[in-house]
């Protein structure tokens, strides 16, 4: 494995640990050879690129830290992840001060882990949502000729201009677009609802065709449903599928640890019935968790907590697909 991209996490894996009863003893390091994991995961620590201010970079460390509290037993469906063997390929290491050179680093990442694991699906934990745009490219990079894919469950459009903010969190997606990585029609958001996207940054969005189901229509068909029509329509018009999942889809009462936390937003039932059906789809191979803010999260980490939780519906939903 190219070592300079990644960092050994300070929390993780308990390598004296034999059993694999909870999530600590069953997620295991990547090994540089000859290691075939039906999953990777890495973590991209960087929030520097953040408009608000926040601490989602550390958001990777306490994703592994609370790992303790998790068996690999999903009682609700009757399946032990235990038989799925998720890699940890550590956290990209980023610079201490220079934005665009870690998000170099976390692009570089993804293009050499999409390489060399082309059949694995791919997990991101951030970080801001800069780092989307990063992956993405990193992604594409690796597979030029084939079209990509986004599923943004999201609040916000995040298509603000680079221009003014520069690669901030706030722009990936415009990021991508104006690039010519994805386009507009491949890109569908649901989550969308309330005061929180100014009419510029919609017209953007309508002039670029991005698919956008706010909450409230996706509610009236069932989040999961509107999550499924949306893959199903991207499955007949791209090669490979990217979700992103920015933390504040999930309303303020539930979310508390976001940077932008909003009222009115998704539930957890919501979202981790969505994230089942998510991991089901063989063609998503790209998924990342963005925007949690530990530092806002209250003393019992209910947002921390729901983060992991919303991850293991994701890898649950893959295992059923392969029978795991």
């Amino acid at each position: 494995m190219e070592k300079k991209w990644f960092q050994t996490p300070e929390w993780s894996w308990n390598a004296l640990e034999s059993r694999k009863e909870f999530v600590h003893q069953w997620v295991q390091p990547l090994k540089d050879e000859g290691d075939s994991p039906d999953m990777i995961l890495f973590g991209a620590p960087l929030s520097r690129s953040s408009i608000s201010v926040s601490g989602a970079s550390l958001y990777p460390n306490e994703f592994r830290k609370i790992w303790k509290n998790f068996a690999t037993y999903n009682l609700d469906e009757d399946i032990d992840l235990s038989k799925f063997n998720v890699a940890d390929a550590g956290d990209v290491a980023m610079h201490t001060t220079n934005i665009l050179e870690s998000h170099s680093r976390i692009q570089a990442a993804a293009a050499y882990l999409s390489e060399k694991y082309p059949e694995r699906p791919l997990c991101i934990i951030g970080g801001d949502h800069s780092i989307t745009a990063c992956a993405v490219r990193g992604i594409k990079d690796a597979n030029p000729e084939e079209k990509i894919g986004i599923l943004q469950l999201d609040t916000h459009l995040d298509v603000r201009n680079p221009a003014d903010l520069g690669p901030a969190n706030g722009t990936p997606i415009r990021q991508l677009l104006d690039g010519g990585i994805v386009k507009g029609d491949n890109v569908y958001n649901i989550g969308l609802h309330g005061y929180f996207n100014a009419s510029p940054l919609v017209d953007y969005a309508k002039e670029h065709r991005i698919q956008m189901v706010t909450l409230k229509n996706a509610r009236k068909k069932g989040v999961p449903v509107a999550v499924n029509d949306a893959l199903d329509s991207l499955s007949e018009k791209v090669d490979r599928i990217y979700v992103t999942v920015d933390m504040d889809v999930l309303d303020i009462g539930q979310a508390p640890g976001v940077p932008a936390s909003t009222p009115g937003g998704m539930t957890t039932f919501e979202l981790f019935d969505s994230l089942i059906e998510i991991g089901k789809r063989e063609q998503v191979r790209y998924i990342d968790f963005v925007c949690l803010d530990p530092t806002k999260d209250s003393p019992v980490a209910e947002t921390v907590k729901t983060g992991v939780y919303a991850w293991l519906q994701f890898v649950t939903g893959r295992a059923m697909a392969l029978g795991k």
